[in-house]
């Protein structure tokens, strides 16, 4: 795979990503800011991606939906052959990772 072919791929990626949302906040989890990594990796023929998300609260009674929405979503992505989506709580997520977008959004602009 060439690094185009994985620069289109991550950039689909994130669309999709664009369209998860926690229920409880009008924001996609992606400018959000709770995407910490998208590495797509090339084996064998078609790539498989590793995927680092966290919440804004360890607790977020939405966890399992979000989680295969998001696992669901990525593997539906042309040329995708797989997700393993990571939750992890370091760093522990805050307002300052939002997109401008997101910030706007929920008034903090």
């Amino acid at each position: 795979m060439t690094q185009e072919e994985k620069t289109m791929i991550e950039e689909r990626i994130v669309d999709v990503l664009k369209t998860v949302y926690d229920p409880e906040i009008p924001v996609n989890i992606y400018d959000l800011g709770m995407i910490y990594k998208i590495d797509v990796q090339d084996n064998d023929s078609e790539p498989f991606v590793e995927l680092d998300m966290t919440f804004t609260a360890p607790n977020c009674p939405a966890a399992d939906f979000i989680l295969e929405d998001v696992r669901t979503k990525v593997e539906s992505v042309e040329g995708v052959k797989g997700c393993n989506v990571n939750l992890v709580f370091e760093p522990a997520w805050d307002q300052s990772m939002m997109s401008e977008e997101a910030r706007v959004e929920l008034g903090f602009d």
